[in-house]
């Protein structure tokens, strides 16, 4: 009979980010197959009657093969990474080799660990709160040609980047040229954090720029983290925000920042390719805002609204202690949480409400549906955001044509091909509620959320778009 492998990762090196699954994994082992170091690590965890495969540094191949070997003999086999098994680690050659070798007999499992590259960016802070990639600069199995073009790649494209390797004994020039290629590319007060032996007893951390950072002072036990142009540092920390604290936009053109100049031209750009102009103001703006979102001009003919009910929206929102209620957290995570603060608007979603799987279960619905049940008791005159559920919005509908809700608006968006449209169409039956409506099987949480966002941004309408006047 055949055993099975389980590839596991150790984390960083403190005992304490080792995953519950992975100890298990360790100490429920026949055998255990790694590089030696990594079994100092681990050594107490280890059944006294496990065998212990260990070889040193560039040797991932034999290991990977004496894990099959063992496997075909039987035993329980966990194979170890330092962080994760999945970054940098025996992940995929193990998997590699049961593909090239076409090993079907043997069960193979990962799991995850906490990645130095974690750990260090806990440690500083916040630096990879947004997009960032992990570069290595080990050119053993990668050549540097490739190496530099994804180093331009990254520093072109602002990531926040994250650096293994960074340089050894007898590879030592190429941190340099990656310094060089970031400061052609980037600020050279870019915060830059340097991460050694990190969550080890010789952990040391270090803050610095891109331009002062000394890369003859990292080594193989290293790792490096390069901040994108909107990174700061505050105290010791390195936080890079991902814009919840930004401003409204402003209402003149002149005082438009970048981000917004550029979605001016980019609303302009949709403005004058609309096939018609002839709509109220107020659907217009929130019409240009879905497809600015979604690059996608058939959302003129789908999109419809009430009369007026952007522009009601926008008032009841910005007068403060409005409630939003949406159907799935994805539509909750895309309203803005700064025009959420200024106006004191409070947005839930009922999905992970502890009462939702237990009405969902007794009354046989959805959990969607459930969820609007509960938001009509407590909220029943909240704007409702659907974006994802057709049977929550058939449900919200039902709920106020028998009187048990009267909402300050409805935005009807479901996306999919079994009752969506059906959906629509009873949404769009009601008198009296302020609605707007993605007609057809298009949609999606992001567009709906994006349709609230128009709402709240209504005022800036006159700045944004050409030609038109509120």
């Amino acid at each position: 009979m055949s055993g099975k492998i389980t590839v596991v990762g150790l984390g960083p090196g403190h005992e304490n980010l080792l995953t519950g699954e992975v100890r298990h994994a360790i100490e429920n082992a026949s055998a255990i197959v790694g590089y030696r170091y990594y079994f100092e690590l681990i050594e107490h965890l280890i059944p006294a009657d496990a065998l212990r495969i260990s070889n040193g540094m560039k040797q991932e191949t034999a290991r990977a093969e004496k894990a099959f070997d063992l496997a075909k003999e039987g035993h329980q086999v966990t194979v170890i990474s330092s962080g994760d098994a999945g970054i940098y680690g025996m992940a995929s050659l193990i998997l590699e080799h049961a593909a090239k070798n076409e090993v079907t007999e043997i069960e193979i499992e990962v799991l995850p660990g906490i990645s130095a590259l974690q750990a260090a960016a806990a440690k500083f802070g916040a630096p990879i709160n947004h997009d960032f990639c992990v570069i290595s600069l080990s050119d053993l199995l990668t050549p540097w040609k490739k190496i530099e073009r994804r180093i331009r790649a990254a520093a072109e494209a602002d990531f926040v980047t994250a650096v293994f390797n960074p340089k050894s004994r007898e590879r030592y020039w190429q941190l340099h040229r990656l310094k060089e290629i970031f400061l052609s590319e980037r600020d050279p007060k870019a915060p830059v954090g340097i991460a050694r032996q990190v969550s080890r007893p010789e952990e040391t951390l270090e803050v610095s720029t891109l331009g002062e950072f000394d890369p003859e002072t990292l080594d193989m036990f290293s790792l490096l983290i390069i901040g994108n142009s909107q990174s700061f540092v505050a105290g010791n920390r390195i936080i890079t925000p991902r814009g919840y604290f930004a401003e409204e936009p402003e209402s003149s053109e002149e005082a438009l920042p970048i981000g917004q100049s550029i979605m001016r031209k980019s609303f302009q750009t949709i403005y004058g390719e609309l096939q018609s102009h002839d709509y109220p103001t107020d659907k217009l703006w929130a019409m240009i805002h879905t497809i600015h979102t979604t690059a996608d001009f058939e959302y003129e003919h789908l999109f419809y609204t009430s009369p007026g009910a952007i522009a009601t929206w926008h008032e009841k929102l910005t007068a403060g202690g409005a409630v939003i209620v949406t159907d799935v957290t994805m539509a909750l995570s895309g309203l803005r949480k700064a025009a959420l603060s200024k106006h004191s608007v409070t947005a839930m979603c009922y999905l992970s409400d502890p009462r939702v799987p237990e009405m969902a279960e007794k009354h046989g619905i959805t959990r969607t549906q459930a969820g609007i049940r509960l938001a009509v008791e407590e909220h029943p005159t909240a704007l409702f955001v659907i974006g994802n559920a057709p049977t929550a919005l058939i449900e919200l509908v039902a709920l106020v044509r028998s009187g048990k809700a009267t909402p300050t608006g409805i935005v009807g968006a479901p996306v999919g091909f079994v009752n969506v449209e059906e959906s629509k169409w009873r949404l769009k039956s009601l008198a009296n509620i302020p609605k707007a409506i993605v007609e057809g099987r298009k949609g999606g949480s992001s567009v709906a959320a994006t349709i609230v966002n128009a709402a709240f941004s209504y005022a800036d309408a006159p700045a944004m778009m050409p030609g038109r006047d509120v």
